[in-house]
């Protein structure tokens, strides 16, 4: 029932009419992984606004294994790019701290490192930030908060991985970018392996409401209810003069 196509369009009409309220000369700042989701909400930046009006952004800690692919893509799609390497930054936050850093702490702060460098980008290149998360991560709280969850505008959240891909084939780009199994970037571990289920297991049941294994239900279940507030606006205390 998908029809990538017509989402194409409607989606680039909707990045259009973004940029016509929220700055018409601005440009797209997009954080480039080398995944399908970077890869697909840039490629749909580009469908919208043009390959000049779009500036990828590499972002290594260190030594990056794939980033091959990003760099395949940036060039695929002939865009304007750059590459920052967030691993002096990621050593000096953590070796500033007075304890300790936990193992959450650590996975998550190079991601939250990558969204201030792409805004300090944004902010030097008159940008806004496009966010990347697609439907079924944010489903089950699959981002960091103040990370890759953050952005200006999000063209893929309300698409499942399924239909991010078909997206992806849509504006032509690169099979093994479309199909590259997507990995954190964070804990060295395969989305599916960190999650304990496939994503075409829980995009079934975002869709259908259909699944088999109780057990992944159940487990999708918590962590949906546990990460509704990552998509949620922050609590505010409402004060009432009188």
């Amino acid at each position: 029932m998908f029809d990538a196509q017509k989402v194409k369009r409607e989606c680039a009409d909707w990045i259009r009419n973004f940029f016509e309220e929220n700055g018409k000369d601005c440009i797209a700042v997009v954080g480039i992984s080398g995944g399908k989701d970077s890869s697909v909400a840039a490629a749909m930046c580009v469908e919208a606004l043009g390959k000049a009006r779009v500036l990828g952004v590499l972002m290594p800690c260190g030594t990056q294994a794939d980033i091959d692919c990003a760099q395949q893509l940036v060039a695929h799609l002939d865009i304007p790019h750059m590459t920052v390497n967030i691993k002096d930054a990621v050593d000096g936050l953590t070796g500033a701290l007075p304890f300790a850093p936990s193992k959450q702490t650590t996975t998550n702060l190079p991601a939250r490192i990558r969204m201030t460098t792409l805004y300090a980008v944004a902010q030097s290149h008159n940008g806004r930030v496009v966010n990347t998360c697609n439907l079924s991560e944010d489903w089950v709280g699959y981002s960091t908060r103040y990370g890759d969850a953050a952005g200006d505008f999000s063209p893929l959240s309300h698409l499942t991985v399924a239909e991010v891909k078909q997206l992806g084939r849509a504006l032509g780009l690169p099979e093994n970018l479309i199909e590259k199994p997507p990995i954190d970037g964070l804990s060295g571990k395969t989305d599916e392996e960190n999650l304990g289920f496939t994503y075409a297991e829980l995009d079934r049941y975002i869709r259908t409401g259909e699944i088999e294994n109780a057990e992944h239900k159940a487990r999708i279940d918590r962590l949906h209810r546990l990460n509704l507030f990552k998509l949620q606006l922050m609590p505010a205390f409402e004060y009432e003069s009188r």
